[in-house]
């Protein structure tokens, strides 16, 4: 990484908001699956929230990826609109491509746990994030404030699950393949790829526009607490 991204936009205000930022990437419920104490019915409810009458009904991060599709797609639409560097778009695809997979995948753990994909109740945190995506859809909505939103979200996942995999971490063999999607350099190069990005928009932008993206990417990190506490306490 280069000295003028070391201390980009980003940077600074993971600095400026860095226990909240800590809170969403270091999450107690990531925690327990990185020293091994994880409940397994946690996991469950990661991937598909918890039990009504002893029936696992639904999948949130399922019901997120397929909304964080759209939203994406959104992005690259602005991209082809406003962006001053063709590579963006190159960027946007190659995450919008992996999505497909991901779907797959999620499918895949549905009938590895046995939790059945039918009659889906989202939980509240899950509306609230997925109505956030949609505000960001509106064409109104500068590119800069997206892409620092598409940034936020693909990085906190990969920081959190990479956490997961490093030295000295007991995550038990069973999650060691989620922790590993997510948790991967591959990934890792893609979220690095988005933060350029959004730097050099952020570094361009008007201030106003600044304050909404700094906005936004707080208003991300606070979706995401809310979704890992889904997660690590149950239903609601």
């Amino acid at each position: 990484m280069d000295p003028v991204e070391k201390n980009g936009v980003i940077d600074r205000w993971v600095k400026k908001h860095l226990v909240l930022y800590t809170g969403a990437t270091r999450h107690p419920f990531i925690l327990s699956i990185r020293d091994g104490t994880i409940d397994f019915s946690s996991f469950k409810r990661w991937l598909w929230l918890a039990v009504v009458m002893g029936i696992w009904l639904t999948g949130q991060d399922y019901i997120f990826v397929r909304e964080f599709v759209p939203f994406s797609a959104s992005v690259l639409l602005k991209a082809s609109k406003n962006s001053d560097d063709n590579s963006d778009m190159e960027v946007i695809l190659s995450g919008l491509a992996s999505l497909s997979d991901e779907i797959s995948w999620f499918k895949q753990e549905a009938a590895k746990w046995d939790v059945p994909l039918s009659d889906v109740i989202v939980h509240k945190s899950n509306q609230n994030y997925c109505r956030f995506l949609e505000s960001l859809m509106l064409p109104a909505v500068e590119y800069s404030v997206v892409f620092t939103a598409l940034w936020a979200i693909e990085t906190v996942y990969q920081e959190s699950f990479s956490h997961c995999l490093e030295d000295g971490s007991k995550t038990p063999p069973e999650l060691l393949e989620a922790c590993q999607r997510w948790g991967s350099e591959g990934f890792c190069e893609f979220c690095c790829s988005l933060k350029k990005i959004a730097n050099r928009c952020l570094e361009k932008a008007p201030d106003e526009e600044l304050k909404k993206a700094e906005v936004t990417f707080l208003r991300v990190l606070e979706l995401e607490i809310e979704f890992w506490d889904m997660s690590h306490g149950g239903p609601k």
